[in-house]
């Protein structure tokens, strides 16, 4: 389904004609009516000879209303500009071409309307010679041109057929799941409640539907909806839509909001942003200056950051970071129109690089200029990679959200990302730029590297100590662990493969010393504080990172292979006889209750035993 918009002066005609072609008045306020002028935006409907339907947005022509106008020419895919015969080019014409222009809405159709006013063919030539200018200052190109009148309708058969040959031309909405319907109606219908208007895009909706409304992040259902008066299960992206929302009062919805799914959009109050000004702009664009920016059906108050110029002049394009007043339902690569509040002019638009950068950038840096320019040109397995970049992977759903590709683009840019080495896939849900990955392990390096020059008696760092260290998820840091071949883990123990304990002729000495007085008593062995003034603490708690003794306790170690007797035998003996206590495990091994106890209760936290009343039982992990 398509939407297309007309613009043109206030006097041209516009809803008349629209009108004369779908057989509704556009014109719905009393006012307008009235004063026969489009005060806000207007709506109807045309079958086209083919049977396809296609919505009509009618915007306001009077330079009083351009803001209204903004407001519905977002979601539209072709337009008509509509110039009166009798009347010409007048500056409103000249500034909704420069709109179209900017949200890039290029298949225009120029509408020559009220020709039944002019009998003098050389005035419609000149009329015509004068459009051609226009095009030509514009670098829009030829454009199609029709000649109607709505009061005889002369021209109106051909400007449909052009209509439909222009948008048979189009490409099918992309449909990735993610449903956009920024609103430029609210209205309550008896009976039924709240209701409102837009143009969807980016997913379908269906009646039962969950949703959302950003910024204000109010959850409600979808209860019924119409496309063209006609009710429909579901909706497809480029239709005009009406969403009877269950949930959510008229009065929390206002023109601008965004209709979604739940978790779908995030608003921000900060966007990075490519801008291009105007050629015929008064006053260059300046570093800090105030300005309002609309886009889709939003608008608010912001301030511009320059990045790379202290001003720009007309025509000139530049790269901004655009701090917003109130918070926008904004999104990676929409169009967006920039204006002066007060005297109100256009100064510009351009696309939405970064909907939520998280920082202020720094002014004049080549490198993040570099990096918006890979965002907004490069190869959309770059732009993957780039939106995979951060402290933690992401899933495929999440990446297509951000760069708003079609699953048919997500599936080519995917596989060139990973055949060019650009991305990782960490599972089946799991992707992770190259560069992301590469940064983690060469922190894990440097902190492992640091750390055994540091502690040489010590196995390697203990894993959440490195987790701590590097800030990130512990399932991620293993992962890695996993992958790179110069990373082992020992016992929950971190180290570089090439790291090895090794002990000097007099540091042998005393972990001889040590195991000897271990082994004197091998179940009733010296405390490890008495270890610990035979050696050292650094060498007794080498000895234990490389299991050749075990601690049970802050106080008590064995001989590893002790230690695994005492196990094994404690394991045998629940098995046979159910259960364990502390005087058949000292009696059993000539020891103390003392060290019975350390043992049964070393063996309760590992699960291997479970303490019922004074006896052990078979522990979960026996």
């Amino acid at each position: 389904m398509r939407v297309i918009g007309t613009a043109g002066h206030v006097d041209h005609g516009k809803s008349t004609l629209v009108e004369k072609l779908s057989g509704i008045n556009p014109d719905r306020l009393a006012e307008e009516q009235s004063r026969q002028m489009t005060i806000d935006l207007g709506f109807a409907w045309l079958d086209l000879p083919d049977g396809e339907t296609i919505g009509i947005v009618d915007v306001p022509g009077h330079r009083d209303f351009i803001e209204n106008m903004l407001a519905g020419v977002g979601g539209i895919d072709a337009a008509l500009l509509v110039i009166a015969a009798d009347e010409g080019i007048m500056p409103q014409t000249r500034e909704h071409l420069a709109i179209l222009q900017l949200l890039e809405i290029h298949n225009i159709i120029i509408v020559l309307s009220k020709i039944d006013l002019i009998d003098d063919p050389e005035w419609i030539e000149l009329v015509k010679l004068e459009i051609e200018d226009l095009l030509s200052q514009s670098q829009m190109g030829a454009l199609p041109l029709v000649s109607v009148s709505a009061h005889t309708g002369a021209g109106l058969d051909e400007l449909v057929e052009a209509l439909q040959h222009v948008l048979g031309q189009l490409s099918q909405r992309v449909n990735y799941h993610q449903p956009r319907l920024p609103i430029d109606r609210v209205f309550v219908v008896s009976g039924f409640g709240a209701v409102v208007t837009g143009t969807l895009s980016g997913g379908t909706l269906s009646i039962g539907d969950n949703i959302e409304l950003q910024p204000s992040a109010k959850a409600g259902r979808i209860r019924g909806m119409q496309n063209y008066r006609r009710e429909v299960e579901t909706a497809a992206p480029g239709s005009r839509v009406a969403v009877n929302i269950a949930g959510i009062n008229s009065g929390e919805i206002q023109r601008g909001d965004v209709l979604t799914y739940p978790g779908q959009i995030q608003p921000t109050l900060l966007v990075d942003a490519h801008f291009t000004q105007l050629d015929d702009i008064e006053r260059p664009l300046a570093h800090n200056a105030e300005v309002k920016i609309f886009c889709g059906a939003s608008e608010s108050i912001a301030n511009v950051r320059l990045l790379d110029a202290d001003t720009l002049s007309p025509g000139a394009c530049g790269w901004l970071q655009i701090r917003l007043r109130d918070l926008l339902p904004l999104s990676r690569g929409e169009r967006f129109i920039l204006r002066y509040p007060s005297p109100a002019e256009t100064i510009g638009g351009g696309v939405i690089i970064n909907a939520h950068p998280g920082r202020r950038l720094k002014r004049f840096q080549p490198a993040i200029i570099s990096e918006l320019e890979l965002r907004l040109s490069g190869r959309p397995s770059e732009r993957l990679a780039l939106a995979a970049t951060g402290d933690a992977p992401q899933k495929l759903s999440e990446l297509q959200k951000k760069l708003g590709y079609s699953d048919d683009e997500l599936s080519t840019a995917l596989d060139e990302a990973l055949s060019g080495g650009l991305i990782r896939q960490l599972d089946a849900q799991r992707y992770w730029a190259a560069q992301s990955w590469q940064q983690l392990y060469h922190g894990i390096v440097t902190e492992l590297s640091i750390y055994h020059q540091a502690n040489p008696l010590r196995l390697g760092m203990p894993r959440p100590e490195l987790q701590s260290r590097l800030n990130t998820k512990l399932r991620l840091l293993d992962t890695v662990i996993e992958s790179e071949d110069r990373l082992t883990l020992d016992a929950n123990f971190v180290r570089l493969r090439e790291h090895t304990i090794s002990f000097t002729d007099e540091q042998q000495q005393k972990v001889m010393r040590v195991m000897g007085a271990l082994e004197a008593k091998p179940y009733s062995p010296p405390g490890i504080a008495e270890l610990n003034q035979m050696a050292s603490e650094d060498i007794v708690r080498a000895l234990s990172d490389l299991r050749r003794i075990v601690n049970v306790n802050d106080n008590i170690a064995f001989v590893a292979e002790n230690y695994d007797r005492l196990v094994a035998e404690i394991r045998r003996h629940i098995k046979e006889s159910d259960e364990i206590d502390a005087k058949t495990l000292r009696d059993k091994f000539g020891t103390s209750r003392k060290y019975a106890i350390a043992m049964l209760e070393h063996l309760d936290s590992l699960g291997i035993t479970q303490r019922v009343g004074d006896v052990r039982k078979r522990g979960r992990n026996l």
